[in-house]
Parts: structure tokens; sequence; C-alpha cells
């Protein structure tokens, strides 16, 4: 018996050959599966088509942050190499990371460009705090951004099991990614072309604004009992003409995960700058937004959890298996699904 308060409850089979390692070309050819939730019927189309089947009523979100080269590689003082993947800055010039090889508090790492780290706290989660400076100086946090683009690696999901290359700098970016803070693309943004945005400007009330999607995204719930999982937080800021629009809108389409989580934690919590931690599921169900276009999702994910909090746990993985069955490519560089 499927229970939605259950993680064991999203699981669902995948093939391999289903998950996307490389986007599709023109980005607008990928696969658009529109569920409509009045007639209860999926239609099958190409991002080309989108402008087809968004409701006339319809202002559009989009998330405009950008993705750092947050990966870089470096060594200890003992010569032992590390990996480490900056999540998001936190106060006092610290930073929330990820690091791969063994540190202790104190643990000292350098790397290219005279770039250094300290390791200053071990959280129980994995993730670590450090400080970074350059030639003995500390540094804030748009240095750092600057150095991470030069020496750094952009931070490709493991589930894409490559290296990254040098098309992906343009690939894992949106057209219109502007506020650096990213670690992972809003992977539904991917699929505009500048021909299909343009239209949508002339036709709908578009508006940006910034979630920095960080590591956490791709955190699985370990607990069965989705309620007890810790979700993450990640920064967040609307600016006024996006404030207006979300207050004045009929209708709100959210462009990907992201700028739903966004949508609706402003309308919990009023607030239009800080760290979103909302966790949406079939037991806290959106409030504000009315359409989603959205990428599939992993198994057993938060974000799958969200899909399920606008279509319910059974119809979520009945449209998960029509897209299996009809060979849709998964994950943030497959197909997408428009909700309406």
């Amino acid at each position: 018996m499927l229970d939605p308060l259950k993680t064991s409850s999203y699981d669902y089979t995948l093939p391999k050959e289903l998950i996307a390692t490389h986007p599709a070309v023109p980005a607008d050819s990928a696969r658009l599966l529109v569920y409509n939730r009045n007639t209860d019927t999926i239609t099958h189309t190409t991002f080309k088509n989108l402008m087809d089947f968004i409701p006339d009523d319809a202002s559009i979100f989009l998330n405009d942050t950008k993705v750092i080269k947050a990966r870089i590689y470096g060594q200890k003082e003992s010569g032992g190499k590390v990996e480490l993947l900056l999540n998001k800055p936190l106060f006092m010039d610290r930073y929330l990371v990820m690091i791969r090889g063994k540190v202790q508090v104190g643990t000292k790492l350098s790397f290219e460009k005279d770039l250094n780290a300290e390791v200053l706290e071990l959280n129980d989660d994995g993730s670590r705090v450090v400080s970074f400076s350059k030639n003995g100086k500390k540094i804030d946090f748009l240095e750092l951004v600057e150095t991470l683009n030069d020496i750094g690696h952009l931070p490709l999901p493991p589930y894409m099991n490559r290296e990254d290359e040098k098309q992906d700098e343009k690939d894992y970016q949106t057209l219109f990614a502007k506020n650096y803070g990213a670690v992972a693309a809003p992977t539904a943004s991917l699929h505009f072309t500048d021909e299909l945005l343009q239209k949508i400007h002339e036709k709908f009330d578009v508006n940006f604004l910034t979630l920095h999607v960080g590591a956490g995204t791709f955190k699985p719930v370990d607990s069965e009992d989705i309620l007890n999982h810790p979700m993450h937080s990640e920064y967040f800021e609307i600016g006024r003409e996006a404030k207006a629009s979300i207050d004045s809108a009929k209708k709100r389409l959210a462009v990907g995960t992201t700028v739903t989580r966004t949508l609706e934690y402003y309308a919990r919590t009023n607030k239009i700058q800080g760290e979103c931690d909302l966790f949406l599921n079939p037991a806290n169900k959106p409030i504000v937004v009315d359409y989603l276009l959205t990428n599939f999702h992993l198994p057993k994910s938060t974000l799958i959890m969200l899909i399920a909090s606008f279509l319910g746990l059974e119809k979520t993985l009945e449209v998960y298996n029509e897209a299996i069955k009809e060979k849709y490519r998964f994950f943030s560089y497959g197909d997408g699904m428009l909700i309406i």
C-alpha cells in the first residue's frame, strides 16, 4: 500500500540509458510531457511548442541564479589529495563545503592560484565549514567566485557519471543567469532558446527572482517518514517588481522547483530575502503556484515529493511511469514536464 508520507513510496525503476548525460540540441528540441489536471490527460510534445500549452492567464517566474565552478582539487599540507565542493557562504567569511578526503579542524588545504582553505568545523551531516584566503589574506565572496571560475570545475550532478567539459560552461547555465551563487543549475530553464524566451516575453508577464541552488538539492531522503527529513536551506531574494507580480498575478507559473519553493516560502512568511527551507510534499501543498514547468527527478528525492504536492503520489508515479515507457530522458539534462 502506497503511503504519501513514506519515502519508500517514491521509488521507481529507471533504466540507466534514460539518464541524460548531455542536453538536447537545440535546447528546445527536448521533449515535453504536458499533464492537464482538469482533464486528467497527458500530451507528448516538445519544448518548441511550449507556448501552445501555457495558460493565457499565467504570470511566469524564472530563477536567474548563476552556477559557480564550485568543485576544486588541491592537497593537504601532508601532500594528500582533496576535492572540495563549495556549497554556500555563511557569515563572517565562513563557507559551507563538502570535502572528499580526510580532514580535521585546523587542516590547511592549498589549491591553484595561491588559494588556501582552513577547516574550522566538522558537521555531523558530513559538511565542513572553512575559511578561504589568498596569499595569506582573507578574501570576500566575489573574489572567491572569480578564483573558483578560474581554477574550478562545474559541479555536474553525480548521476551524469562524467567530468565536466568545455561545452558544459554554456549548456549548464541558463540564458538569463545573472547572480553567482548556485552549485547546481535550475534545470527546467535550460530548455529555453533566445527565440522561445522572446516569444514568452512578448505574450506573458515574465519575472525573475533568485534562489541559489545548493548541494542539498541532491541530498537523499534517509528517513522513512518524509516529515522527519531535515530540509536543506538555500539563499533567496525576490525583487520589488517580482514581488508586485506575485501579489497581483491571476495565476502563477513557476519554472522549476527552486522557483516553486521560493514563491511558496514567500507566500507563507512574507519574506523577500533570506534562507528558504520549505519542504513541499503531499502534507504541505502549494498555495500560490498554479502551474509548474520542471524536469523529471530522482527517486525518493524531495523534488519528486514536491511534484506529488501538486499531483498526489499515485498520479505522480503514473505520470513518471508513462514518461519511462515513452523513453523520456531524465534528470538535469533531460526532458521536462508541464503541469497545468
